[in-house]
């Protein structure tokens, strides 16, 4: 008979992948952002879809990691900090989606920033166990806030 993990489990093992990225993505003044990592939380097809202007931008990894890695070895960003505030996690089986609140903050061009937004990710159970397929996320702007 074939049983069906744990939800506990599974919520545990979605918590670490966002987590990690969280961290990938993060780096203070002076050291550097691990950004090679988000590959690992990845399936090899995954997106990273920025969906805050008119149109969507829709990435790999590789080209998620690319400008933005261009960014911090240029010097323009010298720091960058991501942060889960809130999220909701459904499971079905071997798919699940994780709805988060998430704050960040860094250093752009000497010029500290801060926002909040949304993100949506996919997630997929694989023979390696569970990974991202697809992360999308907006930020707020006026006319559009978190929900209290």
């Amino acid at each position: 008979m074939n049983r069906e993990p744990n939800p506990q489990t599974v919520k545990h093992e979605l918590d670490a992948l966002a987590l990690a990225f969280f961290r990938a993505v993060s780096f203070e003044p002076g050291s550097a952002p691990p950004y090679g990592d988000i590959h690992a939380l990845f399936i090899d097809a995954g997106l990273l879809i920025k969906n805050t202007g008119t149109a969507p931008e829709v990435s790999s990894v590789r080209e998620f990691i690319a400008p933005r890695q261009a960014m911090v070895d240029s010097g323009s960003l010298t720091r960058f900090r991501e942060w889960e505030l809130s999220e909701t996690t459904q499971i079905f089986g071997n798919i699940a989606h994780r709805y988060s609140a998430y704050g960040k903050a860094g250093t752009m061009n000497g010029e500290a920033f801060e926002a909040r937004g949304m993100i949506s990710t996919q997630f997929v159970k694989t023979p390696q166990g569970w990974k991202m397929s697809a992360m999308a996320w907006d930020d707020e702007r006026p006319g559009l806030s978190l929900p209290g």
